[in-house]
């Protein structure tokens, strides 16, 4: 039996896309699952190489469920990431009008990304959130709602049709998908990276919010991602999942790492991998003092004062 991928189900979503689209999946089995948490949980429980699931879209932000899925249980690691641009159609069952349909479903994260199309040509239709946008057109097709916002792609999966096809509300909106598997070594930098972290703070104070980040503004790295989630600890209890540019092997992002173990009561690391956008390491240039070159220089200058050597 070949490995496996499991992934955001069922068949037809833009989760399969997207995963189809990184050249390994050929030689994989894709599995689909119900939700994020079955699909990330089978890594855990070692059904499953790797999970291909969503994290972020450029309309809302981050996945929350997603996130939290990654905070909690035991630690999972990053190890791809792919960008889909996202448009989406109102898949009906055949011979439905828009004047038939008083119901439409989709995943929740995709309410955002067509709340003025709805309003506009279907402000009366109620929305019943789904599993996925696949899920939601196999819905319609079991006659349970009138209409699915899905991919395109879907209809024909689901003996449906495109009513509508090219609905956004944002142009030239993404959705952010990544590759994770059980922790183990990072792959080699490939001057395009970003690295992804969660942490908790020992205690609640005025500015701790700007020590953690300090950590990272001091030593020139650029933030990509700052989210909080609620701990479940009670009302203003919160840790911060973070993305941010390089890779844990440069020198100004371990020191990074290493100043908020120590101030945090806890890091979790999530995983150093390459950019999908794979924008040029020149236009990631570090701010003067930062670069891996000046941090070697200045430790080893500490170390010739230390031996009396300067």
């Amino acid at each position: 039996m070949p490995a496996s991928y499991a992934y955001l189900g069922p068949e037809g979503t833009f989760t399969e896309v997207a995963l189809r689209t990184l050249p390994e999946a050929a030689t994989r089995e894709l599995i689909p699952y119900v939700s994020v948490q079955s699909a990330l949980d089978a890594v855990r429980t070692g059904e499953a190489e790797a999970a291909f699931v969503p994290i972020e879209n450029s309309v809302e932000g981050g996945i929350t469920t997603t996130l939290d899925e990654l905070v909690a249980g035991a630690p999972l690691m990053i190890y791809r990431e792919v960008l889909l641009s996202i448009t989406f159609a109102l898949l009906v069952r055949p011979g439905t009008g828009l004047a038939d349909i008083k119901t439409v479903s989709a995943h929740p994260a995709a309410q955002p990304q067509v709340r003025n199309w709805l309003k506009k040509h279907l402000p009366d239709a109620h929305w019943e959130s789904a599993a996925s946008n696949a899920d939601a057109a196999r819905l319609v097709q079991e006659g349970q709602y009138d209409a699915a916002f899905a991919g395109e792609f879907a209809a024909a999966r689901y003996g449906l049709e495109a009513l509508e096809t090219g609905i956004h509300d944002a142009e030239n909106a993404q959705t952010r998908f990544v590759l994770v598997g059980r922790p183990a070594r990072p792959a080699a930098a490939s001057g395009s990276d970003k690295t992804s972290v969660v942490l908790w703070q020992r205690d609640d104070h005025p500015g701790g919010l700007r020590d953690l980040l300090g950590e990272f503004a001091t030593r020139g790295i650029n933030l990509m991602l700052l989210q909080s989630r609620p701990t479940g600890a009670g009302i203003g209890n919160y840790c911060f999942c973070i993305d941010a540019e390089g890779h844990i092997t440069d020198r100004r992002v371990a020191e990074a790492l290493m100043g908020l173990k120590r101030i945090c009561r806890e890091v979790r690391f999530l995983g150093s991998y390459p950019r999908a956008d794979k924008e040029p390491a020149d236009l990631q240039a570090p701010l003067a003092g930062t670069s891996d070159e000046e941090f070697m220089a200045a430790s080893d200058w500490v170390a010739r004062c230390q031996d009396g050597r300067f």
